[in-house]
């Protein structure tokens, strides 16, 4: 098919109507190749892994047809595309898409074996660099006066995330040979977090078997459409979740997640029950002992702060991850286990201090192609990745480009374009959204 203008223009696909703000409304003249009309509306889209722009004139409602121009050969296939992709989204590298063929056993036979090996000096020692960071933390509180506060508290959450990193090898069989001895470690580590740990370690086996897959996957999943549109006030809560909160909405998956036992298989509940009056013995116990010597001022400032500093943390390092405007969540029907571990998990740079502290939690590649590999091999299985499947893997430091990327653009699921923002769809209920747009900043 050519368009008005004589452009080749390849088949007439039959799309959705959409509602579409008046600032996407353009001259005709603004592009060439694209139908006749007074007003037409250009959006770029993803068709069949294919980046295209489709016109549409404003005056049609409801179904219409629309002239679909290619623009680039397949998304990930072009290293140029690749490379805009990365300056445009805040990453340092957009790897490209991981061929069907190969498996996720393909990928983990390159790995040396000594990556899997559990050392328990290190694995004590990480548990030594928590507890002392802590309790300087701590002390760093007691003593700071209140304008230095914010700078104690950081370097005290930062350090209690490396509770939960240690308690999250734990979970995955990679800290001790002793099984008994990991579910003390890792129940006693995510106690001062009240986060218990049976819940947790159910729960995030299952996002590891069904990283990325739509509805199955436990940590982050898109928005779907019919959610924003059941009631406006839900709508307004999702949108600002997923906008400004976003860096801490991992309390409201802490509670939704891991307090409801109905959530759980009959097996899983007696572990499940333990944790859950672990958790409660140190609200109990703990809460009321820093009330009674510091009072409710420091219970704010040694626990809840720090706490809030830890969720921050929580957040950010799950959604910088295995969120992006390039990284599909697929169907059940369509998920690839190779694809989604190695090109839909991020390594991201963070300040050596805080990969110290969390004991390199951010480098998450291999950790997703192997749970079995402890937190102090991890650099060294990522090198192993570097060298063998280096092409394929998706890199950043982050920055606050990055942050702007996930937080204004991953939202709305959508088959073809993976996500749509909010502000597409619900533009004058969006504010918190085009704020974020308008002032956070867009270095890299």
């Amino acid at each position: 098919m050519a368009t008005a203008s004589g452009v080749s223009a390849g088949p007439v696909l039959q799309l959705p109507s959409l509602r579409v703000p008046s600032s996407r409304l353009l001259p005709r003249r603004a592009a060439a190749g694209a139908p006749a009309g007074n007003l037409f509306v250009k959006r770029a889209v993803v068709y069949n892994r294919r980046s295209c722009h489709h016109f549409l004139p404003s005056n049609q409602r409801g179904g219409l047809q629309a002239a679909v121009l290619p623009v680039a050969p397949p998304i990930l296939d072009d290293e140029e595309t690749r490379k805009q992709m990365a300056e445009d989204f805040g990453f340092t590298q957009i790897g490209e898409e991981l061929p069907d063929s190969v498996t996720l056993k393909d990928v983990m036979d390159t790995l040396p074996k000594e990556v899997f090996e559990i050392n328990d000096i290190k694995a004590w020692t990480s548990v030594l660099i928590s507890v002392t960071s802590y309790a300087l933390g701590l002390f760093f509180i007691a003593k700071s006066p209140w304008y230095l506060l914010p700078l104690a508290w950081a370097w005290t959450g930062t350090a209690v995330t490396g509770f939960f990193v240690i308690g999250h090898d734990c979970a995955h069989k990679s800290f001790s040979r002793n099984k008994l001895v990991e579910d003390i470690v890792g129940t006693l580590a995510f106690m001062p977090l009240m986060y218990p740990y049976e819940p947790w370690r159910f729960k995030h086996d299952r996002h590891h078997a069904k990283t990325n897959m739509l509805i199955e996957d436990t940590a982050w999943q898109p928005v779907w459409q019919k959610e924003i549109e059941s009631s406006p006030l839900l709508r307004k809560a999702i949108i600002f979740g997923y906008g400004p909160i976003r860096p801490w909405m991992s309390i409201a998956h802490w509670l939704i997640w891991h307090f409801d036992l109905k959530k759980f298989r009959p097996n899983e509940v007696p572990r499940v029950k333990i944790s859950l009056a672990c958790v409660f013995a140190f609200m109990a116990i703990g809460w009321p002992l820093i009330i009674l010597k510091s009072g409710l001022a420091g219970w704010f400032k040694f626990w809840f702060m720090p706490w809030m500093v830890y969720h921050f943390w929580m957040s950010t390092f799950t959604m910088v991850h295995h969120t992006a405007p390039h990284i599909p969540f697929k169907s059940s029907d369509e998920w690839n286990a190779a694809q989604a571990q190695l090109n839909g998990t991020v390594h991201c740079n963070y300040p050596q201090w805080i990969e110290i502290l969390c004991h390199d939690i951010n480098v998450h590649v291999p950790h997703h192609i192997s749970p079995r590999i402890p937190s102090y091999n991890l650099r060294a299985a990522y090198d192993s990745i570097k060298q063998n499947w280096g092409k394929y893997v998706n890199e950043a430091n982050w920055n606050w480009r990055l942050m702007k990327t996930i937080l204004t653009r991953c939202h709305v699921y959508d088959k073809e374009r993976y996500y749509v923002p909010f502000d597409e769809l619900a533009p004058e209920e969006s504010l918190p959204i085009k704020f974020l747009r308008k002032f956070m900043p867009d270095y890299a």
